[in-house]
């Protein structure tokens, strides 16, 4: 891979990862009611978790949700399924002491299952699949994937201290319920574009 390809593959994630999306809103969430130390699991799931399904879908499982497009109906069937849930646990957290005593934030499985089901990560990585990855053969994949890893995760520790450092504004019970409806809302919009684009 050239110097060139490498460097618009680096600029087009760091755009990408960095937009809200349902990823960057459960962590901005996360960092919220649990603090950076106890999100950096779903951090690390967020973006070992992407790096491998992309590396597996570059290596041939495109093919198979090719041959089988139904895959793509019960994938958006799930994502919407379990991004209410997300948004609803979001919703209807307690205040941020009492969330990080009594509750657990998203494990690394958890987060690196996600990618799975989240189809802003679908469509970002066949993205970067059809358009930057040369050939299809292990050692540019291994290559991509590890650019968008470096590439993707300060964005996912941005977001991560944005949550954290709101943290001390919603002390106030009634602070804390708008914040986090307003990000479950926003969790269930970030996925309106990719699943019914315009046009």
């Amino acid at each position: 891979m050239t110097f060139d390809l490498l460097s618009a593959l680096a600029l087009f994630v760091f755009i990408t990862s960095i937009t809200p999306g349902p990823n960057n809103l459960m962590l901005m969430a996360s960092g919220a009611n649990y603090g950076f130390a106890r999100t950096v699991p779903h951090m690390l799931g967020v973006t070992i978790g992407f790096m491998i399904m992309l590396l597996l879908v570059g290596l041939g499982l495109i093919r198979v949700f090719n041959a089988f497009p139904v895959i793509y109906i019960i994938l958006k069937v799930l994502s919407v399924i379990y991004l209410l849930y997300l948004a609803y646990k979001i919703a209807t957290a307690g205040p941020a002491q009492q969330t990080a005593a009594a509750g657990r934030p998203m494990s690394f499985l958890q987060a690196a299952g996600f990618q799975w089901v989240n189809p802003k990560a679908w469509a970002f990585g066949l993205s970067i699949i059809t358009i930057y990855v040369p050939a299809a053969d292990f050692g540019p994949l291994l290559i991509t994937a590890c650019v968008v890893a470096l590439t993707a995760f300060p964005s996912v520790t941005l977001w991560t201290v944005m949550g954290k450092e709101m943290a001390r504004f919603l002390t106030n019970p009634r602070r804390l319920r708008v914040f986090n409806w307003t990000m479950a809302i926003l969790l269930v919009a970030s996925l309106l574009p990719v699943l019914w684009p315009a046009g």
